[in-house]
């Protein structure tokens, strides 16, 4: 009953949604501007870095909090944390409010890795972000902070259950930004050099 109880508290906590509440509080659809996903990055590309900041927050205290309960709940199943905090992320890119169309769980996995390991989540941040910045595309990010977390999980993880949560967690996250990749093939992608310098310079 706990594991199944600290799954769907998980869900539900990813679920809440801050991208998609400022969009109907501002009167203007996320759906319908920018990228359309309700995430960080649109809310950044459409109503500017103050509520790009709460909703990055936001989505990450949810993933770290559903961790945090989990490892407080049952801290005698060591995979629990990885667990809860595989379906904040799930529920935040598939909230049952929204019809299943969420964001793409970039911020909510980042406050799973802070929960299980503060300073691979530093490391992460600062190589990946030098990483995007230099390959100028934000599709990088995801793609080397999933792939990086589920080989560190794999080699450091003496549960196979846990190592295995790591892992399909970095897939969602690299199949839920497969689409920014298939936009830097067709040239339709924005360059993150640029998007810098319009939202935090001018």
């Amino acid at each position: 009953m706990k594991i199944l109880f600290c799954i769907i508290w998980g869900y539900l906590l990813g679920c809440l949604n801050p991208a998609a509440l400022i969009s109907k509080l501002k009167h203007k659809s996320l759906r319908e501007n920018g990228s359309g996903n309700l995430g960080t990055t649109n809310t950044l590309l459409v109503f500017g870095k103050k509520y790009a900041a709460l909703v990055l927050a936001f989505d990450m205290a949810k993933s770290i909090f559903a961790f945090k309960t989990a490892t407080w709940v049952a801290p005698e199943v060591e995979w629990l944390g990885l667990a809860s905090g595989f379906a904040a992320v799930v529920g935040h890119c598939f909230p049952f409010y929204l019809k299943f169309k969420g964001g793409k769980g970039l911020a909510s996995f980042a406050g799973v890795v802070l929960a299980y390991r503060p300073l691979l989540f530093l490391f992460l941040l600062f190589t990946g972000m030098g990483l995007m910045i230099i390959v100028n595309y934000s599709f990088i990010l995801p793609f080397y902070a999933a792939s990086f977390f589920a080989v560190y999980a794999a080699i450091k993880e003496a549960s196979l259950v846990a190592a295995l949560l790591a892992v399909a967690l970095a897939a969602l996250i690299i199949a839920m930004h497969f689409g920014n990749f298939k936009k830097v093939l067709r040239g339709q992608e924005n360059r993150v050099r640029d998007v810098i310098k319009a939202k935090f310079f001018h």
